[in-house]
Order: C-alpha cells, then sequence, then structure tokens
C-alpha cells in the first residue's frame, strides 16, 4: 500500500495562544486513524487566523507532500474567519461540491449553517479541504463527504488512498479499483 501524507491545520487565534486545548485538529487526526488502511503520517499544525499565515501553511504542506490537508477552523461569517479565503488565493481549482454539501449535511444538524463558508480545492497534488470547528460538526460532515475523497486524490495524481474495510467505504469508478492482493 502507498504511504500518504496527511495535513491538519487547525487555524484559531485561541488555541495557537493556548487559551484553550485544539479540540477539532484531534477529532480529524482521529478520523483518518480509524478511516485509513494505508500508512500514515500526519503533519498537524496550530496557527492563528491570518490570512497571510494560513496561505503560507497550506503551501508548506503542500510543499511538503500531504496529499489532503484538512483544515479546521475559520469557515464562518465573522472578520476574523479567513480560511476559506485563504484557501482559495492558494488552490488552482476550487471544488465547489464539497462545500454545497458540507453546508447540506450541517443543515439538517442546525440552522445556522447557511453562514458557513466552507470550501475545497485543489493545489497541485493536494486536496484541501475546509471543515468547521467543531468535533462534532467535523464528524458529521467528513464521514458523509470521505467516499468522494479518495477518487478525487486519483483524480489529481495523488496516491491511492485504502480506507479500512468495514469502516469507511471510497467510492471509486469499476476502472478506478485496484485489485485487492492477498
Amino acid at each position: 500500500m502507498d504511504p500518504v501524507i496527511f495535513g491538519v491545520l487547525t487555524a484559531s487565534d485561541r488555541a495557537s495562544s493556548g487559551d484553550y486545548d485544539d479540540l477539532s485538529g484531534p477529532a480529524i487526526a482521529e478520523f483518518l486513524s480509524l478511516a485509513i488502511s494505508n500508512p500514515v503520517t500526519i503533519e498537524r499544525r496550530i496557527i492563528p487566523d491570518e490570512q497571510e499565515l494560513i496561505e503560507a501553511t497550506l503551501i508548506q504542506l503542500c510543499e511538503a507532500g500531504c496529499t489532503v490537508i484538512i483544515t479546521t477552523g475559520g469557515t464562518g461569517p465573522a472578520p476574523r474567519d479567513v480560511t476559506p479565503d485563504a484557501t482559495e488565493a492558494v488552490c488552482e481549482r476550487i471544488l465547489l461540491g464539497f462545500g454545497e454539501q458540507m453546508r447540506a449535511i450541517s443543515l439538517r444538524h442546525v440552522p445556522t449553517a447557511v453562514l458557513s463558508r466552507q470550501t475545497a480545492g485543489v493545489r497541485g497534488q493536494s486536496l484541501i479541504l475546509n471543515l468547521p470547528g467543531s468535533p462534532r460538526s467535523i464528524r458529521e460532515i467528513i464521514d458523509e463527504i470521505w467516499p468522494a475523497v479518495p477518487y478525487c486524490v486519483d483524480l489529481i495524481g495523488g496516491p491511492y488512498i485504502e480506507t479500512t474495510e468495514g469502516v469507511w467505504a471510497a467510492w471509486r469508478p469499476l476502472h478506478a479499483r485496484r485489485a485487492i492482493e492477498e
């Protein structure tokens, strides 16, 4: 199995300054450890809500070979919520369907999901996904969007991501599936 490097970026003034513990980044890392059967390395970063710093960190994670970078925090309408702006600035292509689906999932749980600016995009061979800052919301969303992620990575030239059988299934068209070697 191909090794896969994931980036987990928490954008939070308070978590980066130590005012409170980052719970969202570890929630994403836990999901990845359960969902992926490839050998996995996770590059974690906790930084303030500064657009230029978020952009620089996203670029650094892409250059470090992160196949998927999952951000948490900074997706709302408040002036310091700049994660989607940073993502759009560094991506070559924006994948609108991810943002639409993430808001649709959240709307089943909270009416304020319409305020979310979650998005996703591609930079080189890296997929960047913006998730909200709540561990509960992260799991509600990632559980449902994850089946599309491995095939997206295939399409952008990344490593073949294997999901843990019986836990999460990746969706791929028949021509894109690898035969399981036993």
